[in-house]
């Protein structure tokens, strides 16, 4: 437990009116969209400036207790819990988009800005912030960026690395870093923008992001197609991506996932049908015109039943209401369901999708499965109650063979949730030791006092004394009683 103490050194950086230690903020920050349980945090704070989060990793390097940092705390793989002896440091209120570059195409953002906001703003102006999270409305960028989120457009312009130019960055020692820019090209040593995005907030804290921008397509078409299988579905889409057309959304919905979200939305889905592709094109009209005639076509070929066209744009947002409204339809349908985050190579989609029924059916686990088809990233919903200790159980022994499937296939465990506290228990069969021996030692070299959002990714046994060896030999020895 953090002693009064730090409580009032804390105090004295943020001021009073920005700690919070009461019994209800606590509980309020102790969880996150995973169901993961985990300890309460011992106190909650709200910086304001960049030089008091560098004070507060500071003090907890001196201190030796743990900072957590939280953006909107949407994260499914426990990434924002905390953990014992720990402090949860607030970013959501750091919300203001700082510059809008239209000459160089970027724009200078605050961690807290919601990620739609964002692309509300930014289409002012004729363009489009691309990467587009079902949780776009109220996860914010600094999450994104943490987590390297992708999304539904994910399949034409690709996840938020793609437009990560630069950052401001509090690093685990408590020094201020500032990486990257607005030049087009810069090879100038290593690309340390690219190793923060994706680190899950345990090699620094954001405070500035620059983000690319892209002009607004022309024109875009969207269309459900309907299938009877869910194999005739996932067949369609590789057929669609070899037909070399690259849809801006290419995305699937599972029976199940149909069922909870008209029982949910009651928008008219057939909830007969085995699977539905949610489609977009977008680009120069005569472009989207040809690819969308195709595409139809390839639909047909491949046993759809019906395809739906949006008119204009209101019917285009109805149609992908199906499509983001999954996770909480699926959320709503049972006590609890744990969202599951796999990829695997496009090729193999159709075997992945027939791997995740076999294993439904064989441990008796229902599972809603929807997510982005078009770049192999699925998300199965393991649909269950955790107040039944064998059905849960039995969620849970699904999702690994879900995972340690997607392996097999050439994929991976997490196509962009992120590893956190959730899946770290198979990311060593999926990386190897090598790439863990990296990665830990990166982490070491960076947060030696393990200070910043501790256990996620990976865990750390107490670090050995002295210096890192540096000779192979000497480090494989020291791997085994330094780490876990």
């Amino acid at each position: 437990m953090i002693s009064t103490n730090i409580v009032k050194k804390l105090k004295e950086i943020i001021g009073g009116e920005n700690l919070f230690d009461s019994p209800e903020s606590r509980l309020a920050y102790s969880y996150d969209s995973s169901p993961i349980n985990a300890p309460l945090p011992d106190v909650v704070v709200r910086p304001s400036t960049a030089e008091q989060i560098s004070q507060i990793i500071q003090l907890a390097n001196a201190e030796k207790f743990t900072v957590i940092p939280r953006g909107s705390g949407t994260g499914l793989s426990g990434g924002t819990l905390p953990s014992e002896n720990s402090i949860i440091l607030l970013t959501n209120h750091w919300n203001r988009i700082l510059e809008i570059d239209q000459e160089n195409l970027s724009v200078w953002v605050e961690p807290g800005v919601i990620t739609a906001v964002l692309q509300q703003e930014v289409e002012k102006f004729g363009f489009i912030y691309p990467p587009d999270p079902g949780s776009a409305s109220i996860s914010t960028i600094g999450g994104n960026v943490a987590e390297n989120a992708g999304g539904l457009r994910g399949l034409k312009y690709g996840v938020t690395k793609n437009y990560v130019l630069g950052m401001e960055v509090i690093l685990p020692t408590g020094e201020i870093l500032h990486t990257g820019g607005k030049s087009v090209k810069d090879v100038a040593g290593y690309n340390l923008k690219d190793v923060l995005t994706g680190s899950e907030g345990t090699l620094g804290i954001f405070t500035k992001i620059l983000l690319k921008i892209i002009p607004k397509p022309e024109t875009s078409r969207t269309f459900l197609a309907f299938f009877p299988t869910m194999d005739d579905a996932a067949k369609t889409v590789s057929a669609i991506i070899t037909a070399k057309i690259t849809p801006s959304m290419l995305e699937i919905l599972d029976n199940t996932t149909i069922r909870c979200v008209e029982d949910y939305t009651h928008i008219g889905l057939p909830i007969e049908t085995a699977a539905i592709l949610l489609i977009e094109l977008d680009g120069k009209k005569s472009v989207v015109d040809d690819d969308a005639l195709l595409v139809n076509e390839i639909c047909r070929k491949h046993n759809a039943t019906t395809i739906k066209v949006a008119q204009d744009e209101s019917e285009s947002v109805k149609l992908k209401t199906a499509r983001r409204s999954a996770f909480a339809s699926l959320a709503r349908a049972t006590p609890t369901t744990m969202t599951e985050d796999v990829a695997v190579p496009r090729s193999e989609l159709a075997r992945l999708v027939s791997r995740i029924c076999e294993i439904g059916k064989k441990n008796d686990v229902r599972i809603g499965t929807f997510g982005h088809a078009g770049d192999g990233n699925l998300h199965p919903n393991y649909m269950t109650d955790k107040r039944d200790a064998k059905a849960f159980a039995r969620a849970e022994k699904s999702i690994i063979e879900v995972e340690e499937a997607a392996i097999d296939l050439g994929g991976t465990i997490t196509g962009e949730h992120g590893v956190g506290l959730y899946k770290k228990r198979l990311l060593e069969k999926m990386v190897g030791s090598p790439s863990m021996t990296m990665m830990r030692t990166l982490k070491q070299m960076m947060d030696p006092n393990n200070i910043l959002n501790p256990g996620k990714i990976f865990d750390l046994k107490p670090k050995c004394e002295g210096p890192l060896p540096t000779d192979r030999e000497q480090i494989k020895k020291f791997e085994d009683v330094a780490w876990i």
